[in-house]
């Protein structure tokens, strides 16, 4: 076995977990003010299940509906509203031989007042927290003892209440600045009571959760307990502190699960988020040496890790060198559900890796459910899976070998159809395969390089260099044409714009720019090249027409990008527009006046215009014609892998 201290089984209390990856907890937004999970989310987590993991925790279960919650979507574990939904789970979960848990989580100062569970709380205005204090604009009250003791109790009824519902484990989370987290941090907890002071005293309330649950629910019964083992903020604590934590909690947690992080106050909500989640910018197994810190001093109890793990090479050594007994992923496997199983079966080279864009948790918060940019089955797997009949073969080209165009030609292909893919440059990957050197970019380069391999080692009729026209395309004789021609770079009409670089040909040659550049445009294309040019060491500066940067609904990654930007000290200037361009830089209107921007190189990615009439020329030269992706309306990979996906499982059943 090529893993095999990955894919060696450990057992904890009275479970046998078959392998060493865990998926770690994600709450889902789709969940009903009632507590109900739709069946689309049951077959989210059931897919997990099946891709091989030993363990599969839902997160974001509140144990505390009158004081605890943040917002309504949030499952209240001190009710019966959630029975029928979490039985339904656990009992689909199981079947695969994965243990399910589920994170219980009580938001303390975060807590959100008046939010109400129906039939249980109307709503508090009380906030309590472990010391009083005004936390962004909310007066949180100091926790009294007797509440303390009673939320004990809400935790040890919420384990017996999920365990009775099959799960097989519950995760408790004392870390990321949620109640048990907010009693550990000095900062925050102010008490001189037992439940303040000492590190002993500040990590007792977690300890006592964990006792609590094992005297309810068997001393056999696994509890995970998730810490930040460093807070990695300013004035937060350090990992000696998270050491100390975890020393205190060895004894009664099965599971210590090392994350880090937190994010109690506005200023560092975001940048604790990009830390805790990690961005882009942020190494394969960022967060694994914390981890590995706790392990030095912990003989007995289990060590977890967690953060841009998808290598399943990087997850044997962190086992195999005693980094840590246990690693788990969250955004890994929502891209690519099957690494177990595929990284067990040898199939290593085809692991669709995360490349961290937050595509998945930015949908989750502006659109209610995790999508992501790479996989398109991603909680669409009902979907996906609701086939009425076996589809009629048919000949299709495929017009563009891009994302969407390479998307489209696989899945037709596995559908049962004879393809014929045409592109009309030298390689696939289209436009944005310019950036395969950047750094951050990685996992997309890989992933594109694996579409590539997989075409190439298929059956699909590739044509490279060839420029489908009308002509050509009806000597083909198709029944089916797929157009995913894509976009044209904008040239904007600026005078002096012959002295201009397009943001493409810096990805491929950043020597173009010089030594200083000017980028005009603000989005993300401008602002990711700004961020790779100054990692080559150049001086670069961003002027965009906007009045804010805005990449909805990728938030998220906005953010990263937002906190990347300042903390290289890259300067971006909005409701700045540029007027005339020379040889020396760009005059821009700004909102102080005119400026005179100097640089080597004035390099313009101001968006991209569909292909239209090319597209528009293909649309009589077969039966059916499916325009997809950029060609359309430029917008995202997401949109883009989903479109080729849905369409070409349609080819066949139109009827």
């Amino acid at each position: 076995m090529k893993y095999p201290n990955l894919f060696k089984p450990i057992q904890i209390g009275n479970t046998l977990f078959k392998n060493r990856i865990f998926a770690a907890p994600t709450g889902h937004p789709h969940v009903s003010l009632e507590g109900s999970f739709s069946e689309d989310v049951i077959c989210y987590y059931e897919r997990k299940a099946q891709g091989g993991c030993a363990a599969l925790t839902l997160g974001e279960a509140i144990v505390d509906s009158k004081y605890g919650k943040r917002h309504p979507h949030q499952l209240s574990l001190d009710c019966r509203n959630s029975l029928h939904s979490l039985s339904t789970l656990a009992d689909k979960v199981t079947r695969y031989g994965c243990v399910p848990s589920i994170e219980l989580q009580h938001s303390g100062l975060k807590a959100n007042p008046g939010v109400a569970t129906p039939n249980v709380w109307p709503g508090t205005d009380i906030v309590y927290g472990p010391s009083e204090c005004e936390l962004n604009g909310v007066h949180v009250q100091e926790m009294p003892e007797e509440v303390i003791y009673e939320i004990i109790e809400k935790f040890a009824n919420a384990a017996l209440f999920v365990k009775n519902c099959g799960f097989g484990m519950v995760t408790v989370h004392a870390g990321h600045g949620w109640l048990l987290n907010q009693f550990m941090c000095e900062r925050i907890n102010r008490r001189t009571d037992k439940w303040g002071g000492s590190a002993e005293n500040r990590a007792r309330f977690t300890v006592e959760v964990c006792d609590a649950i094992h005297r309810k629910c068997g001393a056999d019964f696994p509890v995970e307990v998730r810490i930040s083992a460093s807070e990695v903020v300013n004035g937060g604590y350090t990992v000696q502190e998270g050491i100390e934590f975890a020393k205190l909690l060895e004894s009664h947690a099965d599971i210590i699960h090392c994350s880090v992080g937190c994010g109690l106050f506005l200023d560092e909500l975001y940048r604790g988020f990009s830390i805790t989640h990690p961005c882009m910018f942020k190494e394969d197994g960022v967060n694994v040496k914390y981890a590995a810190d706790v392990k030095k001093h912990i003989a007995s109890t289990p060590i977890a890790t967690v953060g841009a793990l998808s290598d399943p090479v990087m997850m044997e050594e962190i086992i195999a060198s005693g980094k840590a007994d246990i690693v788990e992923m969250a955004r890994g496997l929502i891209c690519d559900p099957d690494i177990p199983n595929k990284a067990r079966d040898g199939r290593e080279d085809e692991i669709i890796k995360c490349m961290r864009c937050y595509s998945c948790f930015s949908n989750g918060m502006q659109r209610g459910h995790f999508w992501c940019a790479l996989n398109p089955e991603t909680n669409r797997e009902r979907t996906f899976a609701r086939v009425s009949r076996p589809a009629d073969k048919k000949k299709v080209l495929v017009v563009g070998g891009g994302i969407g165009g390479m998307q489209a030609a696989l899945t037709a292909l596995q559908e049962g159809h004879d393809v014929i893919l045409c592109e009309k440059s030298g390689r696939l990957g289209g436009h944005i395969r310019c950036e395969e050197k950047v750094p951050f970019k990685k996992h997309l380069a890989e992933y594109i390089e694996q579409q590539e391999r997989r075409i190439e080692n298929s059956s699909i009729d590739l044509r490279l260099n060839t420029a489908v026209t009308p002509e050509y395309a009806k000597t083909i004789g198709a029944d089916v044409i797929v157009a995913a021609l894509g976009a044209r770079p904008i040239r904007p009409n600026i005078p002096g714009i012959e002295h201009a670089i397009l943001a493409d040909d810096v990805y491929i040659d950043p020597d173009l720019a010089g030594g200083s550049a000017v980028i005009l445009g603000g989005g993300l294309v401008g602002m990711e090249l700004a961020i790779y040019l100054n990692s080559l060491g150049k001086k670069v500066e961003v002027v965009e027409m906007a009045s804010s940067f805005s990449p909805f609904p990728n938030v998220l990654h906005g953010q990263a990008i937002t906190i990347k930007m300042k903390e290289e000290g890259i300067p971006a200037y909005f409701s700045t527009k540029a007027v005339t361009i020379d040889e020396g830089g760009v005059v821009c209107d700004t909102p102080d006046g005119e400026r005179y921007f100097a640089a080597d190189s004035v390099i313009y990615a101001v968006g991209q215009k569909p292909l239209t009439e090319e597209t528009m020329a293909l649309y009589d030269c077969a039966p059916m014609f499916y325009p997809i992706g950029d060609c359309i309306q430029p917008k995202n990979i997401a949109e883009a892998n989903l479109a080729a996906r849905s369409v070409a499982q349609l080819i066949g059943r139109e009827k």
